[in-house]
Parts: C-alpha cells; sequence; structure tokens
C-alpha cells in the first residue's frame, strides 16, 4: 500500500508538472499567426477583451488560455489601447510586452513643399481614419513634412502639430537671421519664403531666388513673381489654363505686379529650406531670373542680359512644343 500511495503520489506530481511545464511553455512558444497582423485594442478593453480580439485575428491559440497566462505570468495586466502590430509567430508573453508598452502604429500624412492650405485642409479632411472637423488653415501658417497620427486622432490635434512645428521652425530661423535683410518681421519672412517655394522646385536655388527679391525689395522695384496674381484666382491650387493679360493686370493685395513690396499674405505654406533663405539669401546683384528649361533658373544682373536668357527659354520652349 505504501508502494502504491508513493507511485500516486509521482505521478500527481509529474502531473502537476507536465501541466505547469506547458503552461509556461504556452507563454513563450511561437504564435500561430504566420504573418503580420495589426490588432485594435478599443478605449476602456479588459484584458480578457484584448484576448478576444487577439484570438479572433489568429495571433494566439485560445484567449482563455492567454488571460490566464497573462494573469499569472505577464506581470502588470494593464494594457494600452490602440492599433497594435503583432509579428509573425509572436508568442503570448511578446504579445502582452506590445499592448503593455502602448507603442501604437502609426500613420503618416504628407503636407508637401508648396502645399497652400485649402490643399492642407483637403488632405486631412479625405483622411477617413482622422476624426473631427476644422477649418482652413491660416496661409503659410503650416510646416510642409510629414507627420505621425493614430487611428481615430482628431484632426484638429494632427493639425496643430503642423502649426506648432511652423512655429518653432520660424522661431528659430528668426533669430540665426543675416543683418541687412528685406523683410522687417517674421511674418513678412514668410510671406516672402512663399513666394521663393512657388517660384522654384529645386532647394539648392532657394538662396538665389531669395537674393533677387531681397535686392528688389530694397531697390523699391516691384517683385513681378507670376505665383502672387495666380494665387487670388486659386487660392494655392494650379491654375489650370494660360495665364491671361488681365489676370496679370488684376490689381489686388497678392499681384506684385501691380504693386510695389510683398504681398499682404503668404501664398503658400513655405518649407523651413524656403524660409531660411529668406532669412539668409544669397549674397548676389541679381535683379532677374527666367526658366533654364532643365526644372531651373538662369539668373541676371542686368535687364538686357535678362531679355537674351528669355529669348534663350522661348526658344527652347518653342524646340519642345
Amino acid at each position: 500500500m505504501r508502494k502504491i500511495a508513493c507511485l500516486i503520489i509521482i505521478a500527481v506530481f509529474t502531473f502537476v508538472a507536465v501541466i505547469g511545464a506547458n503552461f509556461i511553455y504556452g507563454w513563450y512558444a511561437a504564435g500561430p499567426s504566420e504573418r503580420e497582423v495589426t490588432i485594435e485594442i478599443s478605449q476602456g478593453s479588459t484584458l480578457k477583451d484584448a484576448a478576444k480580439a487577439l484570438e479572433a485575428g489568429n495571433v494566439i491559440k485560445s484567449a482563455d488560455a492567454f488571460y490566464h497566462r497573462a494573469r499569472l505570468l505577464g506581470g502588470s495586466t494593464t494594457i494600452k489601447a490602440g492599433e497594435f502590430v503583432i509579428p509573425a509567430y509572436a508568442s503570448n508573453s511578446s504579445i502582452m510586452s506590445i499592448l503593455q508598452g502602448g507603442k501604437s502604429k502609426q500613420r503618416l500624412v504628407t503636407i508637401p513643399e508648396g502645399f497652400a492650405s485649402i490643399q492642407v485642409y483637403e488632405r486631412l479632411l479625405a483622411n477617413d481614419i482622422l476624426t473631427g472637423d476644422i477649418e482652413v488653415p491660416r496661409e503659410g501658417s503650416v510646416l510642409p513634412d510629414s507627420y505621425s497620427f493614430e487611428k481615430g486622432e482628431s484632426r484638429a490635434d494632427v493639425l496643430a502639430r503642423m502649426t506648432r512645428a511652423m512655429d518653432d521652425v520660424l522661431t528659430e530661423a528668426w533669430a540665426n537671421r543675416s543683418e541687412d535683410i528685406a523683410v522687417k518681421t517674421a511674418e513678412e519672412a514668410v510671406i516672402l519664403a512663399s513666394i521663393i517655394e512657388k517660384e522654384t522646385k529645386l532647394p539648392e536655388e532657394y538662396a538665389t531666388v531669395a537674393s533677387v527679391y531681397s535686392n528688389r525689395l530694397k531697390k523699391g522695384m516691384m517683385l513681378q513673381a507670376d505665383p502672387t496674381f495666380i494665387y487670388p484666382i486659386t487660392k494655392g491650387k494650379p491654375l489650370g489654363r494660360k495665364v491671361r493679360k488681365s489676370d496679370i493686370s488684376n490689381a489686388n493685395g497678392y499681384n506684385t505686379y501691380t504693386m510695389v513690396g510683398l504681398p499682404i499674405g503668404p501664398i503658400t505654406n513655405p518649407s523651413k529650406g524656403a524660409i531660411e533663405a529668406a532669412l539668409n539669401p544669397a549674397k548676389t546683384d541679381f535683379l532677374f531670373f527666367v526658366a533654364d528649361g532643365k526644372e531651373g533658373h538662369d539668373f541676371s544682373r542686368t535687364y538686357k542680359e535678362h531679355q537674351k536668357k528669355v529669348a534663350k527659354w522661348y526658344s527652347i520652349r518653342y524646340q519642345n512644343e
């Protein structure tokens, strides 16, 4: 009888040890999913709710097993809400760490250089993962860049980050401005930078284009920047047709063909590079520039020299038509 009792005790201990080992092994063993899966954990979800979502997403075999293992082996059972990327074959332990860490899946919304505020507004509004309404931001208040956001985040919060980024860049650029620049305030710098942004696609030309307009401002010359008479017509969007003489002669607060000085406001949201160029223009005697047919520009000191380059540009354009 004593021998039988010993065998029973050994059997029980063996059974318990096997169950325990299997319990622990299941916490660290590879999961069933053969691919990366995004799991959404709603605000206010419990650990049991999360386990059910994980099972439905086939990243764990059993919601109940995960729940009980997490309670005993997962340390704190506090989890975060959000979208989480679960790697292929992730173990229960790894998944719990991801949910506890709270590092949600992030998405990006990109505002390209030269995007006007109406385009920023439309891009944010078209993103159906964001929530809430916004007004069209003030022109020149948004810094072109890529911004991360989470599913369900408000458009207002994303837009606020964009405007804070512009404020930070402008504050730093103004503090590092050159002496004897053509603009008197940071607001004027944004206006000038917006013209620079629209006049060239090449960042390496920003400082030279800035020098042309800075030189003109200092001499009291008209800026005669084409994008400034287009802005009141389209609010920053492409014109979509040929320029008319009436466009150029239409006197308003933006058209620099009918006024001396800067427009009454920015004509787009300028990049960091354009802002820095406006506040640190190249030191040149250039007063004119024209397209060179290679996405860049030819710069000139005199009107006579400029006219020759304009004729060259027209010749190139006719050859390509």
